[in-house]
């Protein structure tokens, strides 16, 4: 099947991107290929600079979305249609713009785990590594802030910056999962250990952390700091690229108590799941699953997420 895939890939002139929350194969094939593997903004910037004529997304809707938004002129296909967010699901355009409207003094700054349509409603998109540069820039400018889906990174933001900040009450189904009791006990069985969590977490599991960062950050803890034995407090799909840098490295999954107590840790999200080979392969032999968005939609995205593009590269 993986050489199937990669001969396709190359007749098609096409690019695979994955996220580090799908599966180690995928992440493999990706990096084997000429492919990428990263957040899900720099899968799309990505894309957007490549000489490919299609862009495979290995991930969740959404990050196909942003995928074509960057690159309207290509063919974007995702694996699985069926392949959403909470956080995105959380945030409908029609309910997000009405309480945009009710707030016009406020700037509004929208996660990358959003909708094309409500990336379109904003002033600025962000992800979890730019976030706090972002919302401080703004804040010292003297502006207010409307921010959405997430409410626990926003939460984070907001006491690390001091912006006023109106929250949207979206969370994403993994991360909230988190329980600080299950990782303060788990921290004393291994004191040796540094804490990872990502800030889409609860509060109370950040206030737990050692190191607070995107999935980027949390790969480059792993790799760069001194301690062996790391706790994990993200999506378990993450393991494959800490274990890639990190061979020697002991890596423990933080607590969830997952549904029905089955599991002490089900840190992984069940539509990251749903990409596979099989159908990587079919997407390959179809062009079905391609992603597509109103031209207008597209122009405004562009603009906000270009915002971000440019202020980080400053």
């Amino acid at each position: 099947m993986i050489k199937q895939i990669k001969q396709l890939l190359k007749q098609k002139n096409a690019v695979l991107v994955a996220h580090y929350y799908v599966s180690g194969e995928l992440q493999t094939l990706a990096e084997e290929t000429g492919g990428l593997v990263s957040d899900s903004l720099e899968m799309a910037r990505f894309g957007q600079n490549c000489d490919a004529d299609t862009i495979i997304v290995a991930g969740v809707k959404f990050m196909g979305e942003t995928a074509k938004i960057l690159s309207p002129e290509k063919t974007v296909l995702v694996l699985d249609n069926n392949a959403t967010c909470s956080l995105d699901e959380e945030c409908p355009i029609e309910e997000f713009s009405k309480f945009c409207d009710q707030h016009p003094d406020r700037k509004i700054v929208v996660y990358a785990n959003t909708s094309a349509a409500v990336k379109a409603r904003a002033d600025w998109v962000v992800t979890s590594g730019s976030a706090l540069k972002v919302v401080k820039h703004l804040h010292e400018q003297g502006e207010k802030i409307l921010w959405a889906p997430d409410k626990h990174l926003g939460h984070y933001v907001q006491n690390e910056t001091d912006a006023d900040m109106l929250l949207w009450q979206g969370a994403c189904v993994v991360h909230e999962a988190f329980k600080a009791d299950g990782l303060a006990a788990l921290k004393v069985k291994h004191p040796e250990a540094c804490v990872l969590v990502h800030p889409e977490s609860p509060q109370a599991v950040v206030d737990l952390a050692d190191v607070v960062g995107s999935t980027t950050a949390l790969i480059n803890a792993v790799k760069n700091r001194d301690e062996q034995t790391f706790i994990v407090a993200t999506d378990n799909g993450i393991f494959h690229k800490m274990h890639e840098v990190a061979p020697n490295k002991t890596l423990i999954e933080a607590p969830t108590m997952g549904e029905g107590a089955d599991c002490e840790s089900c840190a992984h999200c069940e539509w990251m799941a749903m990409n596979s080979l099989e159908k990587l392969l079919s997407v390959l032999q179809t062009g079905e699953n391609e992603i597509k968005i109103d031209k207008n939609i597209t122009q405004q995205a562009q603009y906000s997420i270009q915002k971000l593009l440019d202020f980080t590269e400053k």
